[in-house]
């Protein structure tokens, strides 16, 4: 035996000296003799190799179970394990020795069959974790059974599994070496519990499964504060929720991912779903996200504005009432306090208007609901019928419809360019058609808004109008009950409007009191006077095609105001006069009586520019920095801020004091009924101001400081004895100087704040009176030189204090709230008031837009028709360096009632009918218009068909669009209406286009008779002049001059009488720099199909003289005369 011995301990050593990383990566072959399992045995040598593994647990020095040299192993455990890695380093060696004496020959006695024979490849137990093959590595166990070696391979493969799972985070190595560490030192304890633990694996398995599943149960054990928060999460799934955690709001989960993105903070990793997946079994927290809790509004604002619904849960309990009541060990009681949309926040009186100018489309922050019944008719014949409510959260305002809309669904889309709401409420399933264009209103962030808007979904059963009828009715009923002071016929009155509504309406506004009810808002629905209906025509409506076609509030080139008849007359000061003015300009007036008292108004400041009453107004309105509406809505919603309250009640208190004397319209100073009734409307509110006024602290309002907001006559009884306690308790403290000197031996000691903590006893180290402290003192800080301490009855003080605090700071807030209701109950007279103003600033901007040069007082007249001198276009006269070119119009329903203008592309045929339909429509909101004279007929709609755009989302082509669009004109215009269709039947081959805009011109002269301009590049449409004797259509064209043979073209911009009968549009090619050779060869081909058509019309006409030759009827010779024209 004694050579196998010699022959086994040189292998040995030798492969203590295989530690080089190369040797990781050698050959597998050359491995596989090196260490071969033992040829079949006696059977007693295979017993004494077996004992140790069966008696490992009282064997103190057993080898650990991978066999190869131990410290490859360590290069899996953990480097730190000296003291149990010493025990093992050596000793193994031996016992390897001793047991590998029987069954290891050695290389020589080995023959070549067993060599051969098909046993497990050597590798190390550290290269196996890394190895792929078919045949997974296994390791020699000193058990040479192939059962156990398949065992130990499959824990192996479990093992590397795991390993790899564990290699996604960056603390995974880390994380790797503390469970290995487990498991070494878990190697000692035997494998008693592996049964049970392990549910999943074969008998011989490592002991660490157990231990890591119990290591990884204690990080999944939920912390009581992260319950809380699923609590809250799991009822408010789609809202991305803000939770107060002391000095910080913190998101969690998915919404940390979701905030980290929107505002750019950082989100720590961790788990990111609210449900226990196993596929984040191995993370023991939540993502989070933080940020300081001053900056709430601002981030709160950032993820509303990125159409997020956003949910604020506060912490309901303060510290010091905590510590002393009963619950001081549970978590801070928290609740969702706010919840936000973009319809619905109302927080900041800024709100989401994010232009300095305030005028973007999305400002008006409505908050629309629309409800649909099913579809009747198929096709083009399909209607539906509408109901939607509109409100206007931080104003107020509320907008009702109910109406019948066709199958292009133009009725929704004029309502909803109007309202531009910036959040949409649909209860119960809407048609294909109005979703796609919700969808599309929505979503399309150049489109219409601006900015995305919200869609939230709500059920709609099948009772849903029994119950929403129900509900309003207990909704007003319940506020008849609650008020009191005013009389049951006023709230009857209301109750009975809310009545009279429609059935869609109802459901609509049902609908919107309980979603509202979810933000705290509902009671903007009490303000009935505020109601109005959309369709009241007291105004002109002017549809989604003409809003953007004549760019009435935003431009067409990038979607801004700027370059918009909205920008062009807004020369507001106050963003509620903007508002106001916003409304009348997409609502020209059409009651003549209502027009002249505007423009009356407009006229009287225009003319009195530089007088007392009208400096003062100017002055009185460039003061007010406040958006007073806003903040009346907030004081409402009890959402005010002190010094915003302050601000806005001082603002209005200063105006309404500058007007005392106007107490009746006579004695306003303006002879307008319009600016004398809103001038005598402002000093109503005077004396309720100066009661509010009379119970504020303005230096404490304006400092924010709750404590002294109300000055002391004015203070609820519960704040002064709160205060009182407070003062005692602080005298207590000062004379408790007197006991704590005496304890340390002074004749007096004075107290110290430090860090924010008070009163605090400085007592110097190495003094005499060091030794005299206390043990009952707890020192709080300490220096190199000085300790500081609090004695137990300062600490009982000062908690003492902090109840009292605490409890003085909600007596405070329940002050200020019961201030706030008493000012609500005043809201009607304030809002008035408030209107008045913002009355008084859109009429003043009116008159400021009056006073620039060439700007001219239109006449009203009643008959149809439109006469304009001088005309020309608002936003490109401002926009425009040179000069604009002035043109004349003139249209009447009794005489020439239509024009078919041509011209040469670029020509300003456009500029031309746009300016005309600007003038009509400024002189209607009641502006002054820019002409040199304008007699405007009253008209009832201005419909427009310009430009060639494809519906994608309608699956339309531009052809499609443009007859939709060209038949809802044609199913709606009056012979009040003006309409303006621009190259009508382009989008198809020619001659079907020339039928098309023949048959509508026709249609639209004969039949509905409206005033229309109708611009084309078929020169042969000019022929139907002939048709009308009383000289309804005109031909006018946009005069040029030629040069340079035709090549060059001068274009002059004025419309005269006649026909342009070119287009030259190998003019605009070579302005748009289309190459040389390309127009050389477009030249030749236009020229040859001139030439073929002039000979094609020629042999007609030699054939009609045949006819007429031969036969000589009178109808021949109109038509050879007609021909001949043509030619």
């Amino acid at each position: 035996m004694a050579p196998k011995s010699s022959q086994s301990q040189p292998k040995s050593s030798q492969k203590g000296t295989q530690k080089t990383i190369s040797s990781f990566f050698a050959p597998k072959p050359s491995q596989t003799p090196k260490r071969a399992p033992p040829a079949p045995s006696p059977p007693a040598t295979n017993g004494t190799t077996q004992q140790p593994s069966d008696d490992e647990d009282s064997l103190p020095l057993r080898p650990s179970r991978p066999q190869s040299n131990p410290r490859h192993k360590r290069t899996i455990d953990e480097d730190g394990e000296d003291q149990e890695d010493s025990e093992r380093s050596s000793p193994p060696k031996r016992v390897r020795l001793a047991n590998s004496n029987s069954p290891r020959p050695s290389l020589a006695q080995t023959s070549a069959a067993s060599l051969n024979a098909p046993k497990p490849p050597n590798i190390t137990d550290r290269t196996s974790k890394f190895l792929f093959s078919s045949s997974p590595p296994t390791r020699d166990e000193n058990r040479p059974e192939e059962e156990d070696a398949a065992a130990s391979q499959k824990e192996k493969a479990r093992l590397h599994a795991k390993f790899v799972k564990k290699l996604g985070r960056p603390d995974s190595f880390a994380e790797l070496r503390r469970r290995n560490k487990i498991i070494s030192e878990d190697n000692t304890n035997g494998d008693e519990g592996e049964a049970e633990e392990d549910e999943d694996d074969e008998p011989p398995p490592k002991p660490t499964k157990g231990k890591k599943g119990a290591a990884s149960k204690k990080p999944n054990k939920l912390t009581p504060m992260e319950i809380q928060y699923l609590d809250i999460k799991r009822k408010h799934l789609d809202t991305v929720i803000v939770m107060e955690v002391g000095y910080k709001y913190k998101f969690f989960g998915e919404d940390a991912r979701t905030a980290s993105k929107e505002l750019g903070i950082v989100c720590i990793p961790g788990k990111f779903r609210y449900d226990e997946h196993p596929s984040e079994a191995h993370l023991d927290r939540f993502a989070f996200a933080s940020f300081p809790t001053h900056r709430l509004q601002v981030h709160v604002k950032r993820l509303v504005q990125a159409n997020h619904k956003v949910g604020v849960v506060r912490q309901i309990e303060t510290a010091a009432l905590k510590a002393a009541g009963s619950n001081r060990n549970t978590p801070f009681v928290r609740k969702l306090t706010n919840l936000y949309t973009k319809g619905t926040y109302v927080d900041d009186v800024e709100g989401l208007e994010t232009s300095a100018d305030g005028a973007s489309a999305q400002s008006t922050g409505y908050l629309l609901c629309i409800t649909e019944t099913n579809a009747k008719g198929w096709g083009t014949d399909e209607k539906v019928q509408v109901g939607l409510v509109a409100v206007q959260p931080a104003t107020g305002d509320i907008i009702y419809d109910d109406f019948e809309d066709g199958f292009m669904r133009s009725e929704i889309e004029t309502r909803l360019l109007h309202i531009a709401p910036a959040e949409f409420l649909v209860v119960g399933s809407l048609s294909k058609a109005t979703n796609k264009l919700i969808e599309h209103l929505s979503a399309s962030k150049t489109n219409v808004f601006g900015d995305r808007s919200r869609v939230e979904r709500v059920e709609k059963p099948k009772t849903m109008a029994a119950q929403a009828y129900s509900h309003i009715s207990n909704f007003y009923a319940g506020k008849m009950n609650s008020s009191q002071e005013d009389g049951a016929e006023k709230q009857g009155a209301i109750l009975d409007k809310v009545h009279q509504l429609s059935e869609h309406v109802t459901i609509c506004l049902s609908a919107m009191i309980t979603y509202l009810s979810e933000y705290g808002l509902e009671h903007v629905f009490d303000l009935t006077k505020y109601f109005q209906s959309f369709s009241a025509r007291s105004y002109m409506l002017l549809n989604g095609n003409t809003l953007s076609s004549l760019e009435i509030y935003q431009n067409q080139t990038d979607y801004t105001v700027k370059g918009s008849l909205f920008w062009t007359m807004n020369r507001t000061k106050t963003r509620f006069g903007q508002r106001l003015l916003r409304k009348w300009v997409g609502r020209p007036l059409i009651d003549k009586a209502r027009l002249e008292e505007r423009i009356a108004a407009v006229e009287e400041l225009k003319e009195g520019e530089n007088t007392i009453p009208v400096d003062k107004l100017k002055f009185m309105l460039g003061n007010i920095r406040t958006d007073l509406e806003k903040v009346l809505i907030r004081i409402y919603y009890k959402k005010c801020t002190r010094p915003e309250l302050l601000a806005a009640l001082q603002t209005l208190q200063d105006i309404s004091s500058h007007y005392l004397s106007a107490k009746t319209p006579e004695q306003s100073g303006f002879s307008s009924s319009l600016l004398s009734e809103a001038v005598s409307n402002v000093p109503t509110i005077y004396d309720d101001l100066n009661s509010f006024l009379e119970k504020i602290n303005a230096r404490a309002a304006k400092d924010d400081d709750k404590y002294s907001f109300f000055r002391e006559e004015h203070e609820a009884e519960d704040i002064n004895d709160l205060k009182l306690s407070i003062a005692s308790v602080e005298d207590d403290l000062n004379t408790h100087r007197k006991d704590a000197a005496a304890k340390l031996g002074k004749s007096k000691v004075d107290y110290v704040t430090v860090a924010g903590i008070e009163y605090l006893i400085e007592v110097k180290k190495k003094a005499p009176e060091e030794k005299k402290v206390p043990a009952s003192w707890q020192q709080i800080s300490a220096t190199k030189t000085t300790a500081r301490f609090h004695t137990p009855e300062v600490k009982r003080m000062l908690q003492e204090r902090d109840q009292y605090k605490e409890s003085l700071a909600a007596a405070c807030e329940k002050a200020y709230i019961g201030l706030l209701e008493e000012i609500s109950s005043k809201y009607q007279q304030l809002r008035d008031c408030v209107a008045s103003l913002a009355t008084l600033d859109a009429l003043l901007s009116l008159a400021t837009l009056a006073n620039q040069p060439g700007y001219v007082k239109p006449t009203f007249t009643d008959d149809i028709g439109i006469e304009i001198r001088g005309g020309r276009h608002p936003m490109v006269e401002q926009l425009l360096l040179d000069n604009y070119v002035p043109n004349d119009l003139s249209l009447s329903h009794d005489a020439t009632r239509a024009l078919l203008i041509t011209g040469p592309n670029m020509g300003g045929k456009s500029s031309y009918v746009r300016s005309a339909a600007l003038i009509a429509i400024m002189g209607q909101i009641g502006s002054y218009v820019p002409a040199t004279e304008a007699r405007l007929g009253m008209l009832d709609a201005v419909y427009t068909r310009m430009g060639a755009f494809d519906n994608m989302l309608k699956g339309e082509s531009t052809f499609m669009v443009e007859l939709n669009e060209t038949s809802v004109i044609l199913k709606s215009a009056t012979p009040r209406s003006l309409i303006i269709l621009d190259e009508l039947g382009r989008g198809t081959s020619t001659f079907d286009g020339v039928a098309i805009a023949e048959a509508v011109l026709d249609y639209v002269i004969r039949d509905l008779r409206s005033l229309t301009l109708f611009i084309t590049h078929y020169q042969h449409l000019a022929k139907l002049s002939s048709r009308f004797e009383q000289g309804e259509l005109k031909n006018v064209h946009m005069r040029f001059e030629e040069q340079n043979g035709g090549k060059e073209l001068v274009f002059l911009y004025e419309a005269t009488e006649g026909i342009s009968h070119r287009s030259y549009g190998l003019n605009v090619a070579r302005l748009a720099r289309v190459p040389e050779k390309v127009i050389d060869v477009a030249e030749v081909k236009s020229a040859e199909l001139e030439e073929s058509m002039g000979a094609c019309k020629m042999g007609n006409l030699s054939r009609m003289l045949k006819g007429l030759l031969n036969d000589g009827s009178e109808a021949a010779l109109d038509k050879l005369v007609e021909g001949i024209e043509q030619l």
